[in-house]
């Protein structure tokens, strides 16, 4: 049996290697001797990753500890920005985007695999999916102020908490035990763009307790402004084929003449004879964001042997994003009939083009030479296709409310010796997005045909008298749509286990646990009808929907062999009601080969489950940017352009869930008392891999040769240029990684001058391979490291933190060759920030801090990234972020 000073021992080794406790729930004590030989209670406690209660927090398992203090001398107002930091989210992650279906979202990106195979757990119930995506978590819904501690499992965890957990899992532990009354405000600005993204903050936390009961409540709130593309000093005129153009020569050219194109606001001429739209001029970089946040958690012990307790969190996320005016690519908008005043095929038409007449002449005939060659009816003929900007409809607005509601009330204690706990929860999220000035396209088509809308006069300057002005701007309203969007995610569970002491070991006692869990999840994303009928033009998404239960099981043992070592089986079975079920073993094994030297080690198996709304979602169309060379050379302008293409996303309704083998292998040591660190191995192959092939993802598949997917992919016209891309989700087959992560820990106390505590996490892939294919690791967006070094000296009342943050570098081209083989040239260049804060603390419980994230205003590296001057997932622009924050407590 440990005596109580070992156990210390490995209490305090494993706070310092970055282990911690994960839940605000004990098990019942279990005696051990100190150091006289008297019997004292040591209370267990259960960390992230484990269902087991323990009183050595250094297990068969890697997990890192982000406290509050880090949380504090981080400088960060929000969850989703504090974790994009840390170096498990290795190629970047998703942010609120102007502009995306998803605009007031935020995710984490674990290892580079993708926010859907990150599992987010609050007090370790996982958090609801987003309904903005269906297939992801989002972390604006978790209020700042409401964490004690986040606890990150940089290992696979299926076997504990089911799907999704396949790339680790992160554990938010909201706040318990607080007495007293604490009030935060703060403010900060950015030095890129110089206007805009403005931030403030602020939180209110109660609590009270006594022998018996706790409480704990507050609100917090935190907002940042929107952030215009135009603003920044390097972006350049975006090139959309959406301007005024017609379908010609395999490309599009313009119906109108140079003079005609320049003169309109944003319009331009491209050198290849077609008149573009500057879509840059107008569109938000970054979507603004509010969070409102409520939170309250309460504890009963009803006696010495039971308690309960319950949490509430209520969330409300606003968020508005613009982007550039809308475009007819939508029905019968893209077309003109042959009679159109504003068809070059008219040869009464002001912008009649004979080459022009004749070349659609021709393809008809062609066309009819096919259909009657084949035995069929002619077809209807070939119309007049168009690429037009609607500028005079205004800029394309969308407001995003993103509700979310989460309670939870639970039973804890003991009966004849076995500790049990169960409970329910209910949690929904709720999505309203409202889009302005979207283009309704049967009344484009009509205006269009009639001529009351000219393309040569798109704002109606030729109108010149009070009431011809408003019967124009009264038909310029007739063209405009109000899109309506409503997303749901309702999740309601009931859960319950039993832990208990088998027998007794030669290192210890066997402890298992035993549970189920019932998980009911409804989704909608519902799109107003007109949207999901195609008739709104520079719009894209459709509705989603549907409904299913999850029945689970599982089962955790661990054996103490001997004094020393340890190992730990886990299994789970997950039945899911729409297209199976899983099973998902665990082993892991634990030995102290000498004082303070532990190694560890695990193989488990895991599966992410097909999300609702890949297997129900309509056709939706999309207008992504991205940067193609063909397509921008065709269009007139520079090959490295970013240009608008026309796609659309499709679902799969026979699609299987994904499995997954991880293996990790670590040691962690602590050689002396200011000094310890840790390294593990991790390797993972997930088969029958679930991922979405997106425009960029697709084309830069076309150009390094690697495989797409059946059904997906690149419609290219006879000169190169994009004609339509097919994105969507497959199963694609076998997806290798393999890494090693480092923690080092120093702690140096100066007795009367302070402690300086140090920490470096660092985060090193080798491998990225997919159906045993190249290694993808330094491609653009995957880079190879990232790092975070921390340094904190207190002396007295004075806080001085200095953090660094380094994202590895990467190859700036990919490119195919002829021989077949891939060749990657130029460089984007290691990237390093620094972050400083200064905090005082009064005796009045005043607390100041001051303080630079990026202080030396590093920009990022340009290089064209899904239709940005720079990945705009993996780093920020915001220059150089200086804030001010009060905190008084009471």
């Amino acid at each position: 049996m440990y005596n109580n000073s070992k156990v210390a021992k490995a209490v305090r080794i494993a706070m310092m290697f970055g282990a911690g406790a994960a839940a605000a729930i004990s098990a019942p004590a279990f005696a051990a001797e100190d150091e006289a030989g008297e019997m004292k209670d040591v209370e267990r406690i259960s960390v992230t990753g484990s269902r087991i209660k323990r009183t050595d927090l250094e297990g068969s398992i890697p997990v890192t500890v982000i406290d509050r203090a880090a949380i504090d001398f981080s400088g960060q107002t929000s969850v989703s920005d504090l974790l994009r930091n840390t170096s498990f989210n290795a190629a970047g992650s998703f942010r609120p985007q102007s502009g995306s279906s998803a605009q007031g979202v935020s995710q984490v990106n674990l290892r580079g695999l993708g926010a859907e195979r990150s599992l987010i757990l609050v007090d370790g119930r996982r958090l609801p999916k987003s309904p903005s995506t269906g297939n992801a978590q989002d972390l604006n819904s978790i209020p700042m102020a409401a964490i004690e501690r986040i606890e990150i499992l940089s290992d696979g965890a299926s076997a504990v908490y089911g799907s999704d957990a396949i790339a680790g899992v992160i554990n938010v532990i909201t706040r318990k035990d607080f007495n007293g009354v604490e009030l935060r405000l703060g403010a900060s600005e950015i030095s890129l763009p110089s206007d805009g993204g403005e931030r403030e903050e602020g939180s209110a936390v109660f609590g009270a307790s006594n022998d018996r009961s706790s409480v704990i409540a507050g609100v917090s709130w935190n907002s940042r402004d929107i952030i215009f593309e135009h603003d920044y000093p390097w972006v350049s005129p975006g090139a959309s084929s959406f301007g005024v153009n017609v379908k010609k020569d395999a490309g599009y050219k313009s119906i109108i003449s140079q003079a005609e194109c320049d003169g309109l606001e944003n319009f331009n001429f491209g050198s290849a004879g077609n008149c573009g739209y500057n879509f840059n001029a107008t569109n938000a970089n970054e979507a603004s964001t509010a969070n409102q946040s409520a939170f309250l958690k309460a504890d009963y012990e009803i006696n010495d042997d039971w308690r309960l307790f319950s949490h509430t969190l209520i969330s409300k996320t606003k968020s508005f994003g613009r982007y550039a005016p809308s475009l007819n690519d939508a029905g019968d908008a893209a077309y003109l009939s042959d009679d159109s005043p504003n068809n070059p095929y008219n040869p009464n038409s002001a912008f009649y083009d004979a080459a022009y007449a004749a070349e659609l002449e021709a393809r008809r005939e062609a066309d009819r030479a096919e259909d009657l060659a084949n035995g069929d009816d002619p077809r209807d003929p070939e119309l007049a296709q168009i690429r037009h900007r609607f500028a005079a409809l205004g800029n394309r607005d969308n407001e995003i409310d993103n509700w979310s509601t989460d309670f939870m009330i639970g039973v804890e204690g003991e009966i004849g010796g076995f500790a049990v706990d169960f409970g329910a929860r209910k949690n929904k999220t709720k999505t309203y997005g409202i889009g302005r000035n979207y283009l309704m396209g049967s009344n484009a088509r009509t205006a269009m045909d009639s001529g009351a809308y000219m393309l040569n006069d798109p704002f109606g300057d030729r109108f010149t008298t009070d009431a011809a002005r408003s019967d124009y701007d009264s038909l310029l309203s007739g063209l405009k749509v109000t899109t309506a969007r409503i997303g749901t995610f309702e999740q309601e569970e009931v859960f319950g286990s039993v832990a208990f002491d088998v027998m007794e070991m030669q290192g210890g006692t066997l402890q298992a646990v035993v549970g189920a869990e019932y998980r009911k999840e409804d989704y909608s994303d519902t799109y107003d009808s007109l949207s999901e009928a195609g008739q709104v033009g520079g719009s894209s998404g459709n509705s989603a929907g549907g409904g299913r239960n999850v029945k689970g099981a599982f089962f955790e043992a661990l054996f103490p062999v001997m004094d020393g070592l340890e190992f730990t089986v886990a299994g789970r079975y997950d039945k899911y009601s729409d297209y199976g079920s899983d099973f998902s073993p665990k082993v892991s094994l634990k030995y102290d080969v000498m004082d303070g030297l532990v190694f560890r080690a695990s193989y488990g198996e895991g599966f992410r489950a097909p999300t609702l709304d890949i297997l129900t979602a309509k056709p939706a169309p999309d207008n992504p940017s991205v940067s193609d060379a063909p397509s921008c050379l065709n269009f007139g302008e520079a090959a490295d352009c970013d240009v608008q293409v026309n796609a659309i996303t499709l679902a799969n309704k026979k699609m299987g869930s994904e499995s997954s083998e991880q293996l990790s292998l670590g040691l962690a040591y602590q050689p002396s008392d200011w000094l310890n660190f840790s390294a593990d191995y991790y390797q993972i192959e997930i088969s029958n891999m679930i991922r979405f092939f997106g425009a960029d993802t697709i084309l830069t598949r076309e150009q390094t040769g690697d495989p797409i997917p059946a059904g997906l992919g690149v419609e290219r016209l006879s000169n190169g240029g994009i004609q339509l891309i097919t994105q969507g989700y497959a199963n694609e087959g076998k997806w290798e990684i393999s890494g090693l992560d480092l923690n080092v820990n120093t702690t140096f106390d100066f007795n009367d001058a302070g402690m300086l505590k140090q920490s470096l996490q660092f985060s090193h892939q080798f491998d990225s391979k997919i159906d045993g294919g190249r290694n993808t690791i330094k491609d653009t967006g995957e880079p190879q490291q990232r790092a975070t070094l921390t340094n904190s000296y207190t002396w007295k009342n004075l806080d001085l933190t200095w953090n660094m943050n380094m994202i590895g570098s990467q190859y700036e081209d990919v490119t195919q060759v002829a021989d077949g083989s891939v060749e990657r040239t130029g460089n984007i260049a290691t990237w390093i920030t620094h972050d400083l804060q200064a905090t005082y603390s009064f005796d009045t419980g005043t607390k100041i801090s001051f303080g630079m994230q990026n202080a030396f205003e590093k920009e990022p590296q340009l290089s064209s990234f899904s239709g940005r001057n720079y990945n705009f997932n993996l780093y920020d622009a915001y220059g150089r972020i200086t804030y001010l924050r009060l905190a008084q407590s009471f």
